[in-house]
């Protein structure tokens, strides 16, 4: 990604606005999505986890995709609708469908800690099928210690001391983060990507029609009572669509053009705090000395993997975004 000092200044008449600007952004990112955890928790209260995810995507997608067009941006080729269409079934069916299944037996922000990992598959994944540069010893260790804190999470009380139940919450969060990590490896090599704000659209897309298939495979619509959604879950709807999925991210391609991506990337490490935290206050979710020790132990092997000198290989974009930001 080219980022360059004129980049930076450009279009700033004074430093003062630039900095604000700066501000309220990072404090959306880092607000915002930390906070989509607690949104997704009520809206599946009254609304099916899967279905719910299907139209949030569907509709976020169409808005972004038709926005990007509306812009002047080139429209897709064949090749370039495959890509998506691999990567949003990755990123969003498996990494997000895990999460919105996940809520239901996981506490929000605990299931927002194990996402948090999605860096240390990164670095797996890239090692084996990407890049195949074996890690350095100090990546080496962040992983290690990033699965111990796993580990100590998976005892926790509300998530593997829970029951069954909740260790399949586990299970398939974990599973998620893997699904989320391969396809932003898959999108990162993919040739010739179309614009960021095109590719989020067309990845939202694919991935809300296959988020609605799989709803329907497990049978969801007919369990659903579109009378007993409450006001607070059609509220959260709205919210992770205009927030979640817009504001952050139009906050989130634009800290990309003014500031460096290991800054940015920091979300990584600052959204599950801030899931954690609104989750005990919102939502009575247990916040005990077990789950912040595991806490401070994940997002520890986090910081030590992102900050590996020489490239943050695991910083990770939201969506799967290419390196290369126009």
């Amino acid at each position: 990604m080219q980022q360059t000092s004129s980049q930076s200044a450009s279009g700033s008449g004074s430093p003062e606005p630039r900095l604000f600007k700066v501000v309220l952004a990072f404090a959306a990112v880092y607000l915002i999505w930390g906070s989509t955890y607690l949104a997704i928790l009520w809206a599946i209260e009254t609304m099916p986890p899967l279905g719910m995810a299907s139209v949030r995507f569907l509709i976020a997608g169409s808005l972004l995709f038709v926005w990007a067009l509306s812009r002047g941006a080139p429209r897709p080729t064949g090749r370039q609708w495959r890509d998506a269409a691999v990567a949003g079934t990755l990123l969003l069916a498996g990494g997000n469908g895990a999460v919105v299944l996940a809520e239901q037996w996981v506490p929000s922000g605990l299931t927002a800690l194990l996402v948090a990992s999605v860096p240390l598959w990164l670095v797996i994944l890239d090692t084996l099928f990407g890049s195949k540069v074996r890690p350095t010893l100090r990546t080496s260790a962040g992983l290690v210690i990033g699965f111990v804190g796993v580990g100590v999470l998976a005892g926790s009380p509300g998530v593997g001391a829970g029951g069954r139940q909740e260790l399949v919450g586990v299970v398939v969060v974990l599973f998620g983060a893997l699904a989320w990590a391969s396809g932003s490896l898959y999108t990162r090599h993919a040739r010739n990507p179309p614009p960021p704000r095109v590719l989020v659209g067309m990845q939202m897309l694919c991935g809300g029609v296959v988020l609605g298939c799989m709803s329907l495979a497990m049978g969801e619509p007919a369990d659903f009572d579109i009378a007993g959604v409450s006001g607070r879950s059609i509220a959260a709807l709205v919210y992770l669509i205009v927030a979640g999925a817009l504001i952050g991210y139009v906050a989130y391609i634009w800290l990309l053009t003014v500031t460096t991506p290991a800054r940015v990337g920091t979300y990584a490490y600052v959204n599950p705090l801030v899931a954690m935290l609104l989750g005990w206050g919102l939502a009575d979710e247990p916040l005990t000395f077990r789950s912040i020790l595991a806490a401070i132990i994940i997002l520890g092997s986090v910081v030590v993997i992102t900050l590996e000198p020489g490239g943050p290989r695991g910083v990770v974009r939201p969506v799967g975004l290419p390196v290369e930001v126009d």
